[in-house]
């Protein structure tokens, strides 16, 4: 059975690396078009849109799948999301083209 162990820790570490970012690592994706900061956040969380479009639409969901938040037209580079009215938790966001297919997906924690 202690064989076992670390063979799991290290598919699990193969396949976590592959999937996100962790803090502080020194990976950053080059080709998403959408950057956030800080994650974990508190007060307000941002979204810098690498490429922006009227015909692209910006949401945010709770957990369990509940709209949040919603920008029908990304018409700016950056948009603020004051975060007073969130639980703690995680939440995931999109970003949709004109025809509802998603063009970026990813998830933040709000700590408080």
């Amino acid at each position: 059975m202690k064989i076992f162990y670390p063979l799991i820790i290290m598919l699990l570490m193969a396949f976590g690396a592959q999937s996100q970012t962790r803090p502080g690592s020194s990976r950053i994706p080059e080709d998403r078009m959408v950057k956030f900061y800080p994650n974990p956040a508190i007060t307000q969380i941002s979204f810098d849109f690498k490429a922006y479009s009227k015909n692209y639409s910006f949401q945010i969901f709770n957990f369990i799948g509940k709209k949040v938040y919603e920008l029908s037209s990304v018409t700016s580079a950056k948009t603020t999301v004051d975060l007073s009215d969130y639980f703690r938790g995680v939440y995931i966001f999109q970003l949709k083209d004109q025809n509802g297919k998603i063009i970026e997906a990813g998830k933040f924690q709000v700590s408080k």
